[in-house]
């Protein structure tokens, strides 16, 4: 019989987690599909390094028109470095400025990066299973949450930074809204720190530009939304 899991104390009011707009390398490896190799080009320029899509940019835009409705809006945004992320927040921010907001001070944290994946970086599973098939079968063997590819981190050891980010923004600015625009793993890895110690890992994802968000009472943070995409109809499909 499972316990009731161990909610973890944070004294945010509110928390947001926005994962960027679609990046090149989201819609190469969707144009890929299983069974499709990634653009050299691509792999060579680096993971942190690839931009938005057009798509993204206009994913972005509305993430923009989003949080321009919000009243109060945000009093902290926290960024990833990578690329895509750094893009979509800009973006966001110059919609926020057009829609006349306020635009809150924004800090940039290497702990809300992407998930690292070391040698299989921007590799397709076709691309895996080509080139590095014993590491194909490990990730099978070993399961998504756990599996840490050659100079890479596993999702869980993507959990521990962002539990360590969370407890001190909840230390930090007690009571206030933090946005994080950053990547899928932080918004999966933040879900499951905040649900508690001996929670179940959970690997639903969640889609480019989507929002996920939480609520304090000052004691703790509950789940409202996860992975919200209703501010993106009228879009194409990514």
């Amino acid at each position: 019989m499972r316990e009731t899991p161990l909610v973890p104390r944070c004294r945010l009011g509110e928390l947001t987690v926005v994962r960027h707009g679609q990046s090149t390398a989201n819609a190469a490896f969707a144009a890929a599909g299983e069974d499709g190799r990634a653009p050299r080009a691509l792999r060579e320029a680096g993971d942190a390094a690839v931009p938005l899509s057009p798509l993204g940019v206009l994913q972005a835009e509305r993430c923009g028109t989003l949080l321009a409705g919000r009243v109060p809006g945000a009093d902290l945004v926290l960024c990833s470095p990578y690329r895509r992320a750094q893009e979509t927040w800009q973006i966001m921010a110059a919609q926020v400025a057009r829609l006349g907001r306020s635009i809150p001070p924004v800090l940039v944290d290497e702990r809300v990066r992407d998930r690292e994946t070391g040698v299989l970086e921007l590799m397709t599973p076709a691309d895996v299973r080509a080139e590095a098939p014993e590491e194909a079968r490990r990730r099978a063997r070993t399961g998504e949450w756990c599996y840490r590819p050659p100079g890479g981190e596993s999702l869980a050891d993507v959990a521990l930074r962002v539990r360590d980010v969370l407890a001190e923004l909840g230390a930090a600015v007690p009571g206030a809204h933090v946005l994080v625009v950053a990547h899928d793993g932080i918004a999966v890895t933040a879900r499951h720190v905040l649900a508690g110690i001996g929670s179940p890992a959970d690997l639903q994802r969640v889609g480019n530009a989507s929002v996920s968000s939480w609520e304090g009472d000052g004691r703790r943070l509950r789940l409202v939304a996860f992975g919200a995409t209703n501010h993106l109809e009228g879009l194409p499909v990514a």
